[in-house]
């Protein structure tokens, strides 16, 4: 088993979500992953914060493995910065507040709201910016192991807020043993 979830199934979990505030679709949410994929959805998934590409957001870890991820991210204060440019795949769901984006030489930003899905192809780098607030399913598929330098490098060079490269390097390994020991990679 190489991929356990489908962008788009994702997207109708994630808007059968929606209509309520953030608080109230969070709990949901991850009631309804833990119903449809079990295990492989952390049971107590930890908050922790991401500085990475020059914008600061907090992730919950929903699922993380060799293949996959599957978290939210948001910023309740805005941000902006670059995505990185990965081997993988990257959807965004959002859940609540507004993300934008564009790719070098667009004169136009693209606006994403609430139930949209912000499809980031793999090798593409765009620039983004929550403006207010911001909160998204996002899903990733391909080399993780591949984008946790990206995830790590502002800590390292620019915040260096040990605690939470710490918490971020634990949980992935912690993580992605776990799914390789249930047979998933």
């Amino acid at each position: 088993m190489t991929t356990l979830f489908d962008p788009h199934e994702l997207h109708a979990l994630a808007t059968g979500c929606l209509e309520r505030p953030i608080d109230e679709i969070l709990p949901l949410l991850h009631t309804r992953l833990r119903e449809r994929y079990g295990k492989h959805i952390h049971p107590n998934p930890p908050w922790m914060f991401n500085n990475a590409g020059g914008a600061m957001g907090s992730m919950w870890v929903l699922h993380m493995s060799m293949t996959e991820y599957l978290i939210v991210f948001g910023s309740a204060i805005g941000t902006e910065g670059h995505t990185g440019r990965f081997l993988a795949d990257d959807w965004f769901v959002i859940l609540d507040g507004e993300q934008w984006a564009f790719d070098a030489g667009s004169l136009s930003r693209q606006e994403f709201k609430p139930g949209d899905m912000h499809h980031l192809p793999r090798g593409t780098a765009r620039g983004y910016r929550i403006p207010d607030h911001c909160w998204a399913l996002e899903y990733a598929r391909g080399f993780i192991p591949g984008m946790l330098p990206f995830g790590l490098a502002d800590g390292l060079s620019s915040t260096l807020d040990v605690r939470t490269l710490g918490q971020t390097i634990g949980h992935a390994a912690k993580s992605i043993t776990g799914e390789l020991l249930r047979g998933k990679l």
